[in-house]
Order: structure tokens, then C-alpha cells, then sequence
């Protein structure tokens, strides 16, 4: 069984017991977190729709951090333009515990 889930305008196919990196999210370590913006559910067939309008994922909250530096290098030929800037992603890891459909 399957759920495909959306948050922070990403999308994403999850299974009970996944660990999945989301958008950050504002819970702490340890809490339960419920996603209801479930697109489709799959058990033998696919629901989509409104088969699945009452559907929630839940979750729990496994950690919050930031990834890796992402280095961002402007330039512009023959002017002299150049800027580097570096970019940390914050991200929240969630265990997925149970699919309600």
C-alpha cells in the first residue's frame, strides 16, 4: 500500500515505515505530524480524487537540520561581475507511521 502525499509544493510516493526529507516543518523532534493533502492511494487499485478526500498520512518527526552547502557562482563575461553565495536548505525527516484511507 501506497500514498502519494504533497507538502511544501513538492510531491511525494510514500509507504508505511519510509523515512522521507521534507520542506521544513515547524514541530519538534519526536512529535507526530498528519499530512491531509493526500492525492492518491493505492491498495490494489489507485484512488484518486474524491475516493480520497477524508485520507491522511501521519508521521512522525525524526530530526530537523539543514543539507549540505549549495554554492550559487554568478558571472558575467568581460564586465568584471562576479558573486558567490552559498545556499543551506532546511529540511525535516519524518518516518512514516500509518496511511488512513
Amino acid at each position: 500500500m501506497y500514498a502519494i502525499i504533497a507538502t511544501g509544493g513538492k510531491q511525494y510516493k510514500v509507504s508505511e515505515g519510509d523515512v522521507i526529507k521534507v520542506e521544513k516543518l515547524d514541530v519538534e523532534e519526536g512529535s507526530t505530524v498528519t499530512f491531509d493533502s493526500v492525492i492518491a492511494v493505492s491498495n490494489d487499485s489507485l484512488k484518486v480524487g474524491a475516493d480520497v478526500a477524508n485520507a491522511s498520512v501521519s508521521a512522525t518527526v525524526m530530526e530537523q537540520g539543514r543539507d549540505r552547502k549549495i554554492i550559487v557562482y554568478k558571472y558575467k563575461r568581460k564586465t568584471g561581475y562576479h558573486k558567490k553565495n552559498g545556499h543551506r536548505q532546511a529540511y525535516t525527516r519524518v518516518k512514516i507511521d500509518k496511511i488512513n484511507a
